[in-house]
């Protein structure tokens, strides 16, 4: 597995070349945005991973991760400046898989590297199920709101919505299990593959995300909070709020 790493600090850059090689990875260097972007799309099939500081010359880390997300899934970590919150919720909602803050050791780097690895190889898998189900079966609705898992596509009414891979199987997970409350433990394991690295404050974000698009735009309340307990999407709430 190849991980192109974009920093632009050569000490920070020769240090985690030397760890992930140390680990079995082939690694590849970009010291710019603009590198980090030109590298990239010269071969997106060449790497497995990117690891993406923010603070960038030319091009910042968060331009860099919208560039790659217009041609490219695969897993991104952003390298952020502790307590940067900001940073971190644009990360993720510009599409990162995960990120790690600054300064990090070594093995928190590797865990949440592996970790991500395994959640996109079990994302995958999942989506190759749903491939090969029958087309009958592909559609989840509910009111307004439909989702097909060979397409990948959701619709309210007649009008798409644009999710992430992750905002998608959430959306997946709900709908499958509708009328009942998920705890967050149970939608981690569901989304994420009982990623131990996956925090429950996630999964909070990644709701927030999708009623962002779904139930602020089209004016529904689909998603239902139970305190203390976790999330559902219940019959008697898809009407109009």
């Amino acid at each position: 597995m190849k991980v192109l790493i974009v920093e632009d600090e050569p000490n920070i850059a020769s240090f985690e070349k030397l760890e992930l090689e140390h680990e079995g990875f082939e690694t590849a260097i970009a010291q710019t945005g603009r590198e980090a972007v030109t590298v990239f799309e010269a071969n997106p099939d060449a790497f497995s991973i990117v690891l993406l500081d923010i603070m960038l010359p030319e091009l910042n880390g968060l331009e860099v991760l919208r560039r790659i997300r217009k041609i490219s899934t695969i897993p991104v970590i952003l390298v952020t400046a502790r307590g940067e919150t900001f940073d971190k919720v644009n990360g993720l909602d510009a599409g990162a898989d995960d990120y790690i803050s600054k300064p990090f050791a070594i093995e928190e780097l590797l865990a949440r590297i592996r970790s991500v690895l395994r959640r996109n190889a079990y994302l995958q898998e999942q989506g190759d199920k749903d491939k090969s189900s029958a087309k009958e079966d592909s559609e989840l609705r509910f009111g307004r709101l439909t989702l097909n898992s060979i397409s990948f596509e959701v619709f309210v009414d007649k009008t798409p919505v644009v999710l992430t891979k992750t905002e998608f199987m959430l959306l997946k997970c709900l709908l499958q299990h509708r009328n009942e409350v998920l705890s967050r433990d149970f939608i981690i394991s569901e989304v994420w593959g009982e990623d131990h690295y996956i925090d429950e404050n996630s999964v909070d974000v990644y709701i927030r995300y999708l009623r962002s698009k779904i139930d602020d735009v089209f004016g529904v309340n689909y998603i239902t909070t139970v305190r203390g307990a976790g999330y559902t999407i219940r019959e008697s709430a898809n009407e109009t709020r």
